[in-house]
């Protein structure tokens, strides 16, 4: 994770090192060295996705001249968006990353739960499964990833009844997800309140670039909206199927992702194949970038 950029890019490095001073600990040697199982954590996850994306931002900058339509990022993703758009500063956004890691793992040692992808199945009905489960306990959806990938999240007996009536309704496979809690549900209500005294308090700019906020799926660049938006996020729904098909709807042609691997990209060319998309996480895919973004018209930057 932005090993590459860390080795070519002078204010990538900088981040990096940046990064490791306010965290207290080598985050950089985390992110290049391992060991996974520790990467895995989510109090080291988010951090390390938040400074890998901004760092793979930083190396794009560094080679052409980026002007995006608008900015938008997956969960954690959103505080990099935010660097992206010029909200918050590298370090306030990180040590808010680090706060909602921190919060939203305490949430799930205090309310235990887990989450499962469904696959093959339309949010009606996978939201019917879901209410129809909540006899054996929490569970609603987490992420509208794209079609026919939805993530459902909750307390482990509803998870496991939900997956159980979507493969009733049709859903091709359940998936169990390995992760230490039951993120974006309201079993983190308690972490999303929590941090928003935090977030009213590190007071974000209005936004230099439309940001397409992850529970709404619409545009915003209204500076106090974004405490109460980052807030709702930490237990609500991700809408990122709706906030892909708003941009494309826009005429937005060109997709950057910005961060550790292609999981975004392998998101929306599920629903359009046309789009030009790259995933920014090495100096070869930098190269690539900037040979895409030198010949489009409307771009739109993605955040891991």
């Amino acid at each position: 994770m932005g090993a590459d950029f860390y080795a070519n890019v002078e204010a990538a490095r900088n981040l990096f090192d940046t990064a490791d001073s306010v965290l207290g600990y080598s985050l950089s040697r985390l992110c290049f060295e391992g060991p996974e199982e520790e990467l895995k954590q989510t109090t080291h996850t988010q951090p390390a996705l938040y400074v890998t994306s901004c760092a793979a931002l930083e190396a794009l900058r560094s080679r052409v001249e980026v002007e995006p339509y608008a900015v938008a990022g997956h969960s954690v993703g959103e505080y990099a968006a935010h660097y992206a758009a010029g909200t918050i500063g590298f370090e306030a956004g990180l040590k808010l990353v680090q706060r909602r890691a921190e919060l939203m793992h305490e949430a799930a040692q205090s309310k235990p739960g887990t989450m499962a992808a469904i696959l093959g199945l339309d949010a009606d009905a996978t939201k019917r499964a879901c209410e129809d489960a909540r006899d054996s306990g929490v569970v609603s959806i987490a992420n509208y990833n794209s079609p026919g990938q939805i993530v459902i999240s909750g307390e482990s007996a509803a998870v496991e009844k939900a997956g159980e009536l979507a493969k009733e309704a049709g859903a091709k496979r359940v998936i169990p997800l390995s992760v230490s809690g039951a993120f974006h549900s309201p079993l983190m209500v308690m972490a999303g309140d929590a941090l928003y005294p935090e977030l009213r308090a590190a007071q974000f700019k209005q936004a230099q670039i439309p940001i397409v906020v992850n529970v709404t799926a619409e545009y915003s660049t209204s500076g106090v909206d974004f405490a109460p938006f980052l807030t709702m996020q930490v237990s609500g729904s991700v809408r990122w199927e709706e906030s892909m098909r708003l941009l494309l709807s826009d005429g937005v042609d060109t997709f950057i992702e910005l961060g550790a691997g292609e999981v975004l990209a392998g998101l929306l060319r599920r629903f359009d194949r046309e789009a030009r998309i790259v995933s920014v996480q090495d100096m070869a895919s930098l190269e690539e970038a900037s040979l895409l973004l030198s010949d489009s018209d409307h771009a739109a930057q993605m955040g891991a």
